[in-house]
Formats: structure tokens, C-alpha cells, sequence
């Protein structure tokens, strides 16, 4: 356990999920944990853009070719692929002949999905207590359809929640 990521007040999950030493009662990474519920809080209220940063400041803490580092990254890939679609759905891409394609935010979109599919590949499906099998058949189903991506939510200990004051004063902090 690094001593940079510990911090005994972060809550403990709803359930027994990779990460969560239940016989000692702490999380093997404190502050990923709370850096994962900012994300999927802030994800889950389509504020992509702070999700991502809470995501990209805590993978920071890991070396490449850790798990952590692979699904924090992996998590960043996530919002930011949401905010190519949501924020760019409208603008208009062009193919070589000018003919008019799929938003440039959908291709973008799907660049970033694949992208995270590749990181979050062998990551536990339960990972912090992201339900992250759901958020890997989401990102497929999206390659295809990106209307899949519509009234989704991601899922932490069984639940969808929404962001809190508190996760917006988070994400503030991290500028």
C-alpha cells in the first residue's frame, strides 16, 4: 500500500468490491476511492469535464502498468468520450468528399471508448465498487449505437448517484 493514497476517513463500500479490505476494514487506496465517487457522481449529473479531472488527478498517482493506473485511465477515456458526445453532438463533420458524416463528436466519442476498453480490459468487474462490466458493455454498445450513452448512468455499490455540493467543491480543488 503506498502511504500517498491512504486515508483512513474515506467511507467504507456497500458491498465487498476489489480494493476494499474487509478483514482490516480500509481501502487498499483511500484516496482513489474518493477520487471514484467524485467521477461517477459528477459523470452521473453530465458534468463530464469535472469527472474526468477527479479521474486524471488521482491516476497520477500510479505508475504505469498497474491496475489502478489502467482503470483510472481507462475512467478518464470514459468522461471524456461522454463530453465529445454530449458537448459536440451537434457540430458537423465532413467526409474527404464533403459530404456530411456522424457528429465529430461521435467519432471522437468512439476514438476515446475504444481507447478505454483497451485499459479497462482485465480490470475486476466490480473495481472500487464501479460495476465496471456494465460500464464495458455501455462503451460497446455506444460504439454502435451512441444513443446508448442516453439516461446512462454509472453504477457504485449498486447505486447511480448523482454529484453532491461536496463533489463540485472536489473537483474545483483540483485546478
Amino acid at each position: 500500500m503506498d502511504d500517498h493514497t491512504r486515508d483512513p476517513s474515506v467511507a467504507p463500500p456497500l458491498g465487498d468490491p476489489t480494493g476494499w479490505h474487509s478483514e482490516r476494514r480500509v481501502w487498499e487506496h483511500a484516496t482513489l476511492r474518493r477520487a471514484t465517487e467524485h467521477g461517477v457522481r459528477l459523470y452521473n449529473s453530465g458534468e463530464f469535464h469535472e469527472s474526468h479531472d477527479c479521474f486524471e488527478d488521482e491516476w497520477y498517482n500510479y505508475g504505469s502498468g498497474k491496475t489502478e493506473s489502467a482503470f483510472l485511465h481507462g475512467m478518464v477515456q470514459v468522461a471524456a468520450g461522454a463530453y465529445k458526445h454530449y458537448d459536440f453532438e451537434n457540430s458537423e463533420a465532413r467526409d474527404a468528399s464533403g459530404s456530411r458524416t456522424e457528429s465529430g463528436g461521435d467519432d471522437g466519442m468512439r476514438s476515446l471508448f475504444r481507447t478505454a476498453l483497451q485499459y479497462l480490459d482485465g480490470i475486476p468487474g466490480d473495481y472500487y465498487g464501479v460495476d465496471v462490466d456494465d460500464v464495458r458493455a455501455t462503451l460497446r454498445a455506444a460504439l454502435e449505437d451512441p444513443s446508448a450513452l442516453d439516461g446512462w448512468r454509472i453504477t457504485i455499490d449498486g447505486a447511480a448517484p448523482t454529484a453532491y455540493p461536496a463533489d463540485y467543491e472536489y473537483a474545483e480543488r483540483l485546478d
